[in-house]
């Protein structure tokens, strides 16, 4: 019911932090995994540790994830190198934390299109793949800011609210194709963007094992389940979602 051998993934910004543990969860179920990203050096590192694992494979593509040519070329290149496409995770994302008196339009508009405009970009490319397959899974990466507000993230929570919204959409509307989409959102988690958090926002660290019921940030490996659980035929009537994977963090009062 797990079994991802002979199924095909694009994950975007899958070079590093939560995409590259899906990427793995996804290969270690037998997934042909595409690394799709910007930083081709980054990308060709996350190849090697995946490879590492034994098991799937992985292959780098380059993309900017806000430029619709550019992720065209990326499906169309996935499946002529591949021969079908059956997963998209959209995981691309930047954060600029900042109050909304302080963001300007520019910064505004970058986070917007890198974090909720990528996802509607490569969503509609890989439809018709998908369909032409017979079926498909999408993940779409929200966050805990999809719930809660912050005073500090007015671009990220606003493109992360969107994703939930945009995941049931694309959820009502693609069911008769058998394709299935949802949402994941991360809580805490130790990864590049969070160390800058933890930098710029004082506190954050004890406040978040302060409020976590697991007692600790999460780990991008912590993401290779539910990734697995989502591309397979496990979650085949499971659509519209929008699932924490916060260690119990949104669950506290």
């Amino acid at each position: 019911m797990f079994d991802l051998k002979g199924r095909v993934a694009i994950v975007t910004g899958g070079n590093g932090g939560i995409g590259l543990g899906m990427a793995k969860g996804l290969a270690v179920a037998g997934a042909t995994v595409v690394i799709a990203g910007r930083n081709q050096e980054k990308s060709a590192t996350a190849v090697e540790q995946i490879a590492a694992l034994k098991m799937g494979e992985a292959r780098p593509f380059a993309v900017d994830v806000t430029d619709e040519a550019s992720v065209r070329a990326l499906v169309a290149k996935t499946v002529e190198a591949c021969g079908r496409l059956d997963i998209l995770v959209n995981n691309a994302g930047i954060n600029i934390r900042k109050p909304p008196d302080q963001l300007t339009l520019a910064e505004w508009r970058e986070v917007l299109e890198t974090n909720l405009t990528s996802a509607y970009l490569c969503s509609h490319a890989a439809y018709p793949a998908m369909k032409q397959a017979g079926g498909g899974k999408i993940i779409n990466i929200g966050s805990m800011m999809s719930i809660f507000g912050a005073s500090f993230t007015p671009a990220y929570a606003a493109s992360k609210g969107g994703i939930v919204q945009f995941t049931k959409a694309c959820a009502c509307a693609w069911a008769k194709d058998h394709i299935q989409v949802n949402a994941v959102l991360p809580g805490w988690i130790d990864t590049e963007l969070t160390v800058k958090a933890r930098e710029q926002v004082p506190g954050l660290h004890e406040n978040v094992l302060k409020r976590t019921p697991a007692g600790r940030w999460g780990k991008p490996d912590d993401f290779r389940g539910i990734t697995v659980f989502l591309a397979s035929a496990a979650s085949d009537f499971v659509t519209g979602t929008a699932i924490p994977v916060d260690g119990g963090y949104s669950v506290q009062g």
